[in-house]
């Protein structure tokens, strides 16, 4: 049988995957810098990994903020749902994916919302 992970070591795995994706999109955008502005304004500079990292960092500020999409709730709410799915049996974990997609696949009524 499978051992459950503990919801530190999901966390800090989270955390992890969360710093390496960082890094990677700020090597992204330094390669895209200097590869595009260059050519494209005569007075643009290259830049170095830290200062695309910091226009990263200013873009989601301006732009995106710090929230994803579709990840609301406090961290005590997630952490709530995380014991409840730690301590569910596989049947009603099974269950639950069942319902879930139904629910996903399921098309929307529309005459409830012509109704409102």
């Amino acid at each position: 049988m499978r051992k459950e992970m503990s919801y530190k070591k999901m966390k800090l795995i989270r955390g992890l995957m969360l710093l390496a994706g960082a890094a990677v999109l700020g090597a992204m955008v330094m390669w895209l810098w200097n590869w595009i502005m260059p050519g494209l304004l005569t007075g643009a500079m290259t830049i170095d990994y830290w200062r695309a990292l910091g226009l990263l960092l200013l873009c989601r500020i301006l732009f995106g903020g710090f929230r994803g999409h579709g990840h609301h709730g406090s961290w005590q709410e997630k952490r709530e749902h995380w014991q409840r799915w730690q301590a569910m049996t596989p049947e009603e974990r099974q269950q639950f994916h069942k319902q879930r997609a139904a629910n996903w696949c399921r098309p929307r009524n529309t005459e409830e919302k012509q109704d409102d």
